[in-house]
């Protein structure tokens, strides 16, 4: 059996905690960001153009790697906390009707949506609010075609 998970996919494992001072989502008394996730991987066709469009969008910078043979550009990201990478791996193809994660959108998703068009991606819903002041959602399609959401608290 052929595995599409990259060899350098495993990462510690993490459990969610309070950031400075503010204590993990909680909804209908369950800590949603007490999870299982560990690693992502967002497929890439033009791992160039991704890793632009990522760092122009979220203004953050992608450090690269090859692993086994394979070409990716890992988000940042702080330990114990789980994080992921974009992929130059032929096994997998962008999406826009699969699995949808969602990345830190800062303080202000408008901030982040507002740059998706001029780097060459759509934003097809636009921030919304989740109500009981859990935050707010938004959507948008990638230059590689995936759809990929955000999420901030204000």
């Amino acid at each position: 059996m052929t595995s599409l998970l990259t060899p350098c996919c495993q990462e510690p494992p993490a459990r969610m905690q309070r950031i400075n001072g503010i204590p993990p989502l909680n909804i209908f008394g369950e800590n949603i960001m007490d999870n299982p996730l560990r690693w992502f991987e967002i497929a890439t066709t033009n791992l160039d153009r991704a890793v632009a469009f990522y760092q122009n969008i979220l203004a953050i910078e992608l450090r690269r790697e090859h692993c086994g043979g394979i070409a990716m550009a890992i988000f940042p990201y702080a330990e114990p906390y789980p994080s992921g990478a974009l992929v130059a791996m032929p096994q997998l193809q962008p999406r826009d009707n699969g699995t949808l994660i969602y990345l830190d959108g800062g303080a202000d998703l408008n901030v982040v949506l507002a740059r998706i068009p001029a780097a060459g991606g759509q934003v097809v819903m636009d921030k919304t609010d989740l109500g009981n002041n859990i935050g707010h959602i938004a959507l948008f399609i990638d230059c590689e075609g995936n759809r990929v959401g955000l999420y901030s608290k204000d």
